[in-house]
């Protein structure tokens, strides 16, 4: 998407863009909430913007709005939190068709009550360092903030999941756990029991990445931008 975007707004504006985005999303995720920032020309009608970049794009990439924002905004590092979802259909029969782009089809009945007991062990700031692809110079504790499992009356499986930011496969590493859990092939303790490995543990199945979309990010009041920026590019360490 980033890629797509930012060749789009040069050709619009006839000269490189530089695009930042909120979240880097694992190739096959969606994203319905994403926020992106570039340094585009004051002057420019950003309601124009909109409609020439939606003759452009591609069907399945949207710029919804653009508006102008302080100097000291950061899509990324001013962020205070990212909300994902993540949707699994257990009917027998699987994904409903007009959802299989987004919803992954499980054969196997799950326990919701036995996944969200052991998604709240999960909560917290943790090395989530055996949920994620370690890159190098890169921190792996996260502050999980919410991680709640919902069923509907189509048999969908629903997790929602925020953080103040996520590592790399994160997200579809807890969920290929918490599902683990849900059919009873793992403990509701496993799941937090790997929080003190300190490296990816190979034994985590890693859910497949259609089944997840970035949904939403919070950012602080415009007066707060550039000290959230700071604190976020602090590499954290856990407490010893």
């Amino acid at each position: 998407m980033c890629g797509v975007l930012t060749d789009a707004l040069s050709t619009v504006l006839r000269e490189p863009v530089q695009l930042t985005v909120a979240g880097r999303t694992d190739a096959g995720v969606h994203a319905t909430g994403q926020v992106a920032h570039a340094d585009l020309p004051a002057s420019l009608d950003t309601a124009w913007l909109v409609r020439r970049l939606a003759r452009l794009l591609p069907p399945d990439v949207r710029v919804r709005t653009v508006t102008a924002v302080p100097d000291a905004f950061d899509a990324r590092f001013s962020a205070l939190r990212r909300h994902y979802r993540y949707r699994v259909a257990t009917a027998p029969s699987g994904a409903e068709p007009l959802r299989a782009r987004d919803t992954l089809s499980w054969p196997f009945p799950v326990d919701v009550e036995a996944m969200n007991a052991a998604s709240v062990r999960l909560l917290g700031e943790h090395d989530f360092a055996a949920f994620c692809k370690r890159r190098e110079g890169a921190t792996t504790v996260r502050e999980l903030q919410r991680l709640v499992w919902s069923v509907d009356d189509a048999a969908v499986v629903t997790a929602e999941v925020s953080a103040d930011a996520f590592c790399h496969s994160m997200v579809r590493s807890l969920v290929g756990a918490l599902l683990d859990v849900g059919r009873a092939r793992r403990t509701v303790d496993w799941p937090a029991s790997l929080l003190s490995r300190g490296e990816r543990a190979s034994e985590v199945p890693v859910a497949p990445a259609h089944g997840l979309a970035l949904v939403g990010v919070d950012y602080p009041s415009d007066e707060e931008l550039e000290a959230r920026a700071a604190v976020t590019r602090n590499v954290r360490t856990t407490a010893t």
